[in-house]
């Protein structure tokens, strides 16, 4: 008799309840517009949050060296804290932004953050590139005026798919924009693990008792690893974006998605690195501070 009355609550049966529960939610927070708007405006919230971090760090650094002017490191804090402060901005105002008529318009406001969050890190690349190149006494004068071709290249290519969407709206000229920018993600992913391998195997081969040897290599390893991470799985999901529906992130209807997307690709990374790359350049007079730290 006991056994006729627990019989029908078996685990199989518990499992089901569970995910037609999971389901239940998962539809709740896409499906009614309070919670969308909550999401992303939380993700706002985050993006704020980051964005104050970026400048505090950039007055910081001014404060400890003024005498400089706009330094790799300032300026990548800079520009940190404007892809932040504009990702704050768009989704502070996603409902209207989705509710444009002009498509081209959206396409516009919520791929230009992309596009300078890959030139940010970036220009964390032809950093660790100019400084590899110098501890082996190799030229770097080609180094900026290919980062500026590459990101100039980039950009052109970007701004002439959107023309071609204005033109001729459709759905594989949509699919041929997100497949660019997978492909720009992975450049970058690669970027990150070619040099910022060979300045960690580089930091690995100088002497035991070098100053600040294993802060360093600390430093470079993790970095490398949170961005070639970061952008190895935007290259992936964007290609998932282009061909499935289910994976749009450009729609109001997936606020979840977007939530999970953007904080492991853009939230964390910048503000893990930004965590990581906080020390302070060292005082005029006490030691020699070079224009590309």
């Amino acid at each position: 008799m006991y056994r006729a009355f627990v019989g029908p609550f078996d685990p199989t049966m518990i499992m089901m309840f569970t995910l037609k529960d999971a389901s239940d939610w998962w539809h709740v927070l896409n499906d009614t517009p309070v919670w969308q708007d909550r999401i992303f405006h939380g993700m706002a919230v985050l993006y704020g949050l980051v964005a104050i971090v970026a400048m505090m760090q950039l007055f910081r650094i001014q404060q400890r060296v003024p005498e400089y002017g706009w330094t790799t490191q300032k300026v990548f804090h800079f520009l940190n804290f404007v892809v932040n402060a504009v990702r704050c901005l768009i989704f502070v105002f996603r409902r209207d932004i989705q509710e444009l008529k002009q498509e081209i318009l959206k396409h516009i406001l919520l791929d230009v953050p992309s596009l300078a969050f890959f030139t940010t890190y970036a220009l964390l690349v032809l950093f660790w590139a100019e400084i590899y190149y110098q501890a082996r006494a190799v030229s770097t004068d080609c180094l900026r005026p290919a980062f500026y071709t590459v990101n100039g290249i980039i950009y052109a290519i970007q701004i002439a798919l959107w023309l071609a969407i204005w033109w001729k709206p459709g759905r594989v000229m949509v699919i041929l924009s997100k497949m660019f920018f997978a492909g720009v993600c992975l450049f970058a992913a690669l970027g990150f693990l070619l040099y910022g391998g060979r300045l960690f195997l580089m930091l690995q081969r100088f002497p035991v008792e070098s100053k600040g040897r294993r802060k360093k290599l600390q430093e470079v390893g993790y970095v490398t690893s949170i961005c070639f991470t970061c952008f190895l799985i935007r290259s992936v999901m964007m290609c998932f974006n282009a061909f499935h529906r289910v994976a749009d992130l450009d729609v109001m209807e997936h606020p979840v998605m977007n939530l999970m997307y953007y904080l492991l690709v853009e939230i964390l990374p910048s503000a893990l690195v930004l965590f990581i790359l906080k020390k302070l350049p060292p005082k005029r007079g006490i030691n020699q501070y070079h224009n590309i730290r």
